[in-house]
Order: structure tokens, then sequence, then C-alpha cells
């Protein structure tokens, strides 16, 4: 398996993604096809209070029930899935929908017991995922594990963040880019950094200059980093960003 490119789609960028979709289709045409990993938590937010369900978060991470796992794994592993499946396939490309479970790619452990059914990986066996890819289809994966079971393997909730890192090390990838809604990380002028090493980044945290949603994103970008995979955060909204990425947002190196 030739080195892909892995995405990361968050949730802030799945309302305005039909130029990304367009993007992964121009790739996989140009004969570099992508490895797709996505998000959705504000789309199982909605859901959850649809059905009168409360959204609990404890450091990050949603709090996932008895009563939320099944709308959680109907949301990433369904609903969003698919919707991102369709648009890749009709911008021209063939893509197909999985998620952590399937093939039993995610392997996990349960994170912590206050956190519920969250799955904190352990392993990533590729198999699935190397199968669509050398076939020329770009997978599309949501963001649920498993934690094996003698009878049953227990479907967990995984941080998207954390999937797209460990799947990104696993696949040796030429890189992650995760797709977000702002230009990329910025300075205390609010002006975008080309470039930062890890402990740059560590110290924007510290500081405070790095602060809200971008806490975690960075956090997700040193945990990439740490296994072994170059990372860059750009703006997702951007069009062609993914055809343009030389010099666009952020990239974090070692």
């Amino acid at each position: 398996m030739s080195r892909p490119l892995v995405i990361k789609i968050g949730g802030s960028t799945l309302g305005s993604a039909d130029t990304t979709f367009r993007d992964v289709a121009a790739l996989a045409a140009a004969g570099s096809v992508p490895v797709v990993v996505h998000g959705g938590g504000a789309e199982a937010s909605k859901w959850l209070e649809a059905m009168g369900i409360p959204s609990r978060f404890e450091r990050g991470l949603r709090v996932t029930d008895e009563r939320v796992l099944p709308v959680v794994v109907a949301v990433f592993a369904g609903l969003v899935n698919k919707r991102i499946v369709s648009a890749i396939n009709a911008a021209g490309a063939t893509a197909a929908g999985i998620c952590g479970a399937d093939g039993r790619i995610l392997e996990c452990r349960i994170a912590a017991p206050e956190l519920g059914f969250v799955g904190e990986p352990v392993a990533v066996h590729t198999r699935a995922i190397t199968a669509l890819h050398a076939a020329g289809i770009i997978p599309v994966i949501g963001p649920i594990g498993f934690v094996p079971g003698q009878e049953s393997d227990q479907l967990v909730n995984v941080n998207a963040d954390t999937v797209a890192g460990d799947i990104a090390a696993a696949l040796n990838a030429e890189r992650l880019v995760f797709l977000t809604d702002v230009e990329g990380v910025r300075d205390a002028n609010g002006t975008a950094i080309p470039h930062l090493t890890a402990e740059e980044a560590r110290g924007l945290v510290s500081d405070g200059t790095v602060s809200g949603g971008m806490i975690p994103k960075v956090e997700a970008c040193l945990h990439a980093l740490s296994l072994g995979v170059s990372v860059q955060i750009a703006d997702g909204r951007r069009a062609g960003i993914l055809r343009s990425l030389d010099g666009a947002g952020t990239v974090l190196t070692f």
C-alpha cells in the first residue's frame, strides 16, 4: 500500500464541505486515493436533544451511557458517514463507509469508567482499510471502535481526532490533515503560524495563546506526532485546499 494522505473532516466543516468532497474525489482521480476519518459531534448532540437525552462532557469527551451509545453509533457509523460517502460518490469518486468496528479495525479498551462506553485505542488492524484502498475505493471511517468480548464485541464511542492519528500512524500515512474552520494555529496577534514544532505548540497551549476549541485539535496533532505522523491543520472552507496544501495552514513537526 502506498503511503496515503489521511484527511480528518471535523463537524465544523461538515456543513460547508462540498468543496472538500470535490477535492477528495479529485485526489482519487489523480491516483492519490486518500483515507477519510470524520467526526460529527454536533449532529449527535442534535439527535440526542431531540430524543430528550442530555449531552455531558468530561475532559472534552462525551459521556456515553446506555442511552447515548445507540444514538452515537447510529449517527457516526450511519447518518454522518453515509452523507459523506454520498457526497464523495456524487463528486465522481468511489467511497465506502465503515467504522472502527467493521473488520475489527479499531481495537479499544474502556477509557475511564466515569465516561461509560468511551474507547481508548490500543491497536489498529488495517486489513479492511487497505483492501478498500488497494481497490481504488476511498475508505470513509466513522469514530466507533470495539472492545473485544467473548460472545460479542462491545461498541464504543472514540474521539475522532484520536482515531485519525492512530489510523494515520498504522497506515504509515504520508501526512495527516485536520480540516477545520480556521486558517491554522494563530499567534498572540491572531496571525496564522505556518510552522510549529511540538515543543512550540505545547508552549502556546500552556501560555494561553492557543485556547478554546483549538486546544483539543493541537493536542490531537501532538498525539499524531508522537506516533511519527506528519501533521497539518488547514482551513476546510477554502476551495481546492487539499490540492494545494503546500504553505497552507499550520504544519506541525517534531
